[in-house]
């Protein structure tokens, strides 16, 4: 006996379309000040990118590919590749190659991307290649992390980069022309399966966890499409119920996405990059009351040889002695007051005014937090 899944009734169909025309006039209408659209604030679940990646050669060079002598894999990959267009090439022969390279192939397979579609690849040289400029890529199958063949990438290469050498050995090299992208370069071959359509639901996903936005987006939602929608999981995470047609929820989900909601504000950081020097101060963060005095010792070390001559006739040499001379000054800047509840734009003059570099700002935002003077979360990256 065959069992037919009933449609769903004529009432719930009603519903869901009554539920997307109120949510599409509120959209329409706007929303307060400050507020951000939901498709900038979340993500669907399930609805990702995938990673794929291959290995493959790229042929055609001119004379800038791998030195087979330390890539013997080129040569294996060669070789194996000729052997199947019915070419064996000797055991004892290794063909010294100078215009193929191995490459690793790699590429981002959208969501719901299907068969006969393109994308675009890029390309780096896993060799001791100069530079792939020129270069062509033979047929190379990308896999994803189960290992299944997902697309296949060939084409012509685009290298920004490019280098020149002299006889003498002096070169120049501009960008990096060891890797490059093939716009295009590779035909989807299977799609990658999707729950979007499964369930009761969709869960949205917040890009910056944070309970007080999660808690608005549901309430938000609820208030434009009415009864209990939406409920909050987590910090991060929002179930939505959707209808179970897949036509109604894409509706139902372009309907959704473009909610204006009002976020949470961000957590007070002070957020300094230990490499470059960067500072960037949260508008969020406050001072307590504090005074600063910031000042630095300047060293200044000066040799002036000089030379000293024997007396005549003493059968002496000249000897060149040093001469060195060491000042040390100290820069007289004035103390500065911090008053209670000092805002952002107040903490960037204040230091402006004593002329503070990025190095000494971090050692006075440090100070300040050992001095429990800094309301804010001090992070070094």
């Amino acid at each position: 006996m065959k069992f037919r899944k009933e449609p769903q009734s004529q009432s719930a169909h009603r519903h869901w379309l009554a539920a997307l025309a109120a949510g599409l006039l509120v959209a329409v209408a706007g929303g307060a000040a400050q507020a951000e659209r939901v498709k900038d604030l979340a993500s669907v679940a399930g609805v990702r990118n995938n990673q794929i990646v291959g290995y493959g050669l790229v042929v055609g060079l001119d004379g800038s590919g791998d030195q087979t002598s330390q890539t013997p894999f080129t040569v294996q990959s060669l070789k194996n590749m000729l052997t199947q267009f019915g070419i064996t090439v000797p055991p004892n022969v290794n063909p010294q190659l100078k215009n193929v390279a191995a490459v690793s192939v790699h590429a981002d397979l959208p969501p719901f991307v299907k068969p006969g579609q393109t994308i675009d690849v890029t390309v780096s040289s896993i060799g001791n290649a100069k530079s792939l400029r020129g270069g062509s890529l033979l047929m190379t199958p990308l896999r994803g992390a189960d290992g299944k063949v997902y697309a296949i990438a060939q084409g012509n290469m685009v290298v920004g980069g490019f280098g020149a050498s002299g006889r003498d050995g002096s070169s120049v090299t501009v960008n990096v022309p060891s890797a490059g992208r093939i716009p295009n370069g590779a035909t989807v071959e299977r799609e990658v399966p999707s729950a979007f359509d499964q369930g009761d639901a969709v869960m949205l996903n917040l890009h910056s966890p944070d309970f007080t936005t999660a808690h608005r987006l549901a309430d938000g939602i609820n208030e434009r499409l009415g009864g209990d929608m939406a409920r909050a999981i987590d910090a991060v995470s929002v179930r939505v119920r959707a209808p179970r047609d897949p036509s109604q929820r894409t509706s139902f989900v372009s309907v959704l996405e473009n909610f204006e909601v009002n976020p949470g504000q961000a957590p007070a950081r002070v957020i300094i990059n230990s490499r470059t020097g960067t500072v960037v101060i949260g508008s969020q963060v406050r001072v307590r009351p504090a005074a600063v005095s910031h000042g630095s010792l300047v060293v200044t070390i000066s040799e002036q040889p000089f030379a000293s001559q024997p007396e005549p006739f003493s059968e002496g040499e000249t000897v060149v002695l040093p001469d060195s001379e060491v000042e040390i000054t100290q820069e007289a800047n004035r103390m500065f007051l911090f008053q209670p509840g000092t805002s952002l734009n107040e903490i960037v003059q204040a230091v402006n005014r004593v002329g503070a570099a990025p190095g000494d700002l971090v050692a006075i935002l440090e100070a300040l937090k050992q001095a429990g003077a800094l309301r804010a979360e001090l992070l070094v990256i």
